[in-house]
């Protein structure tokens, strides 16, 4: 998704990293006797606008982000909750360059024959004729990370606005989706998932979406998205949404049966009290109690200067359908489970 360069939670980012051993932990301790089961949001209180997540070999869970932190963020936890800030994807010398002046956003990592693959938007703000996707590799989850460049731009393929890639596999072919409010469209990739695959773009979902993220459970699958304005404070409209397909490429619909072809949906996530302008979800992760968690980002309502803080939600699968409880982020929540 799209973002400007908050400076206010970069310093904080990095004052918050100095002063504790580059550990992000969150504003609010809880009380003594809940703090080792409970955990309160935000679970980083600086800004780590669309967050990706992935476990590692290592048995470690590595979260990247649009560029708050120049050269793309690399935060590492064990539990979900504590994380420590280890570096960025880039340096100057090795960020992706072929959109002049481009900021790298919404990062989605994936580990794709035997290396982390991150595939990335680069994209000056209003660029949407000239933005695209790229995609970068390494051997480790931290990087360093080389990039192999674009995938294709916005007036490559047809798609204005082209930011947002999400990767997944089906069936034994590799899929790229992406799209930020002129549709939702998916492109096959080469077996080495650094190059397309020509002539294989199909749309999925209507105008009203960007941040796509699908996830299988049980023989559907359920594609989650973003609608609204992400990036005006405490004015933002953004919502996390979500529709259900039997299929990969659709049709989704939403509990009525309405497609997401003509803008329907499901709201999973919306702005309450304390958060406003929920959206950009991460990928699920199952602890080991097999409870699904996800992550997203959101202003801080009385403070948004702190940029888009992370957040993070259990969700409950209720009659076929996601749901986050109380339909808005939580403030406490009982902790991910870990053995």
């Amino acid at each position: 998704m799209r973002s400007y360069l908050f400076v206010l939670p970069l310093i904080y980012l990095f004052l918050t990293a100095c002063s504790n051993g580059n550990d992000l932990n969150i504003d609010d301790e809880p009380s003594d006797e809940n703090k080792n089961s409970t955990y309160n949001n935000p679970v980083v209180p600086t800004s780590l606008p669309d967050p990706t997540i992935i476990k590692a070999a290592d048995g470690y869970f590595y979260l990247y982000a649009t560029e708050d932190v120049h050269n793309t963020p690399i935060l590492r936890s064990d539990n979900l909750t504590d994380w420590k800030l280890l570096g960025t994807a880039f340096t100057n010398e090795t960020r992706p360059n072929w959109e002049p002046n481009g900021g790298i956003w919404a990062p989605d990592i994936n580990y794709i024959n035997e290396k982390y693959v991150l595939y990335y938007s680069l994209s000056v703000w209003g660029g949407g004729n000239t933005c695209g996707i790229g995609v970068a590799t390494a051997t480790k989850p931290e990087g360093p990370f080389t990039d192999h460049g674009k995938l294709f731009r916005s007036n490559e393929i047809g798609v204005h606005n082209s930011i947002d890639p999400f990767y997944i596999e089906e069936d034994g072919k590799k899929y790229l989706f992406w799209g930020s409010f002129f549709g939702i469209y998916s492109q096959e990739l080469n077996d080495d998932g650094l190059s397309i695959k020509p002539a294989t773009t199909r749309q999925v979902a209507g105008t009203a979406f960007e941040a796509v993220y699908i996830h299988k459970k049980d023989g559907n699958y359920y594609l989650f998205a973003s609608v609204g304005s992400c990036c005006e404070g405490a004015n933002s409209s953004y919502r996390t949404v979500v529709g259900r397909s039997e299929n990969l490429f659709g049709p989704y619909v939403n509990k009525n049966g309405e497609p997401m072809l003509e803008n329907h949906y499901e709201v999973l996530i919306e702005g309450n009290d304390k958060f406003v302008g929920t959206g950009h979800n991460s990928e699920i992760i199952t602890d080991d109690k097999g409870s699904d968690w996800i992550f997203y980002h959101s202003y801080l309502r009385q403070n948004p200067n702190r940029g888009r803080v992370l957040v993070m939600d259990q969700v409950h699968w209720v009659n076929g359908w996601p749901e986050i409880t109380g339909q808005s982020p939580s403030t406490e929540n009982s902790l991910p489970v870990f053995e």
